[in-house]
């Protein structure tokens, strides 16, 4: 790994972390010595990098710091390739026409030298896998999720029964072979999963949840860490 590279991702390791990072997590990750890091640390705190902290304790980047936003490595582009591969085939119409732009954007600032890792990626999302279609606009899903808005959901049945839901969204998860609407049901007073090709029919309503941002989020993980060590417990029994 070269030197600016490196002191790049030592950056990234400590900005994704709240809590002190040690020298020797640092040098496990990219596969150097403490003293390398050691020493890369001392250079950028002399390049004014705002990081602070001590050998044995720990260091901590000032979660203020920035840089300029698309200083990215060749491993960084190729998973935004992978992702936005993976994307425009599974997502919405919306989604995959952002993940389009996403790349022709990225490739537009990016150095010269780094674009062929976006024309000739050494990765590659399987091909000739079908789009998701199941009939519903899940556009209007990730709006309610982003402004915390209930959903009147009409909602079929494996068995065929049709019933009308009013749901607080958390998230909307991508499975190989369908979409899962993860939400608090009302009618159920619990989560519940629901697949899309079963909704028949999506309101948007304006009323809100009531909850802090992050809130119903936090309480569906909660949650479900419950129900798999539920299963876990009993595949162990």
């Amino acid at each position: 790994m070269r030197r600016a590279d490196r002191l790049f991702q030592i950056i990234q390791i400590l900005r994704r972390s709240t809590r002190p990072v040690t020298a020797a997590a640092v040098a496990e990750e990219i596969e150097v010595s403490r003293r390398t890091v050691y020493r890369d640390i001392a250079d950028l705190v002399g390049q004014r990098v705002p990081i602070v902290g001590e050998a044995g304790l720990g260091y901590l980047l000032d979660p203020d710091y920035d840089m300029p936003p698309l200083m990215l490595t060749p491993d960084e582009i190729e998973a935004a390739v992978l992702g936005a591969q993976w994307v425009a085939r599974r997502g919405d119409k919306a989604l995959s026409s952002a993940a389009s732009d996403l790349m022709t954007k990225i490739a537009a600032v990016i150095p010269e030298h780094l674009r062929p890792f976006i024309a000739d990626p050494s990765v590659g999302a399987k091909l000739g896998v079908a789009a998701l279609e199941d009939g519903l606009d899940t556009s209007d899903l990730r709006l309610a999720i982003r402004e915390g808005r209930k959903l009147r959901l009409r909602y079929r049945s494996e068995g065929g029964e049709e019933t009308q839901r009013t749901v607080w969204p958390v998230i909307l998860g991508y499975a190989e072979e369908s979409r899962l609407l993860a939400a608090w049901c009302e009618l159920r007073q619990g989560f519940r999963h629901f697949r899309t090709d079963r909704i028949i029919e999506a309101k948007i309503l304006s009323e809100t949840n009531g909850l802090r941002r992050g809130e119903l989020r936090r309480r569906w993980q909660h949650w479900r860490e419950g129900v798999l060590g539920d299963v876990r417990q009993d595949r162990d029994r």
